[in-house]
């Protein structure tokens, strides 16, 4: 095997990237949003906030709320083929719609 250089943010220079209307203060209210089980959830990295991030690959997906630990909501995501659960923050999670 071949050992990996480097960090977990290492070339996400663009993904990581705020727009510009998103810089600034961190808005509280969505530093200390709640969601209920079962609830989808987008996830997005803000990347002034290192406190619950989950590895940037999974940048830009969907999941669904099935738990708490700490002040952290466990997010059940599916990667490929597997289902896999991430600790995140509130503050890097998007309350998705579920008008279908």
């Amino acid at each position: 095997m071949v050992t990996r250089i480097g960090t977990k943010r290492r070339k996400t220079r663009h993904k990581l990237k705020r727009a510009r209307h998103e810089k600034g203060k961190i808005s509280l209210s969505r530093y200390f949003q709640t969601f209920e089980n079962g609830e989808q959830v987008g996830l997005k990295i803000n990347s002034a906030v290192a406190k619950g991030q989950f590895f940037p690959r999974f940048h830009g997906h969907c999941g669904t709320v099935a738990g708490m630990k700490g002040r952290c909501y466990e997010v059940k995501i599916k990667d490929g083929g597997k289902r896999k659960s991430l600790y995140v923050h509130p503050i890097h999670m998007i309350k998705l719609d579920n008008k279908n």
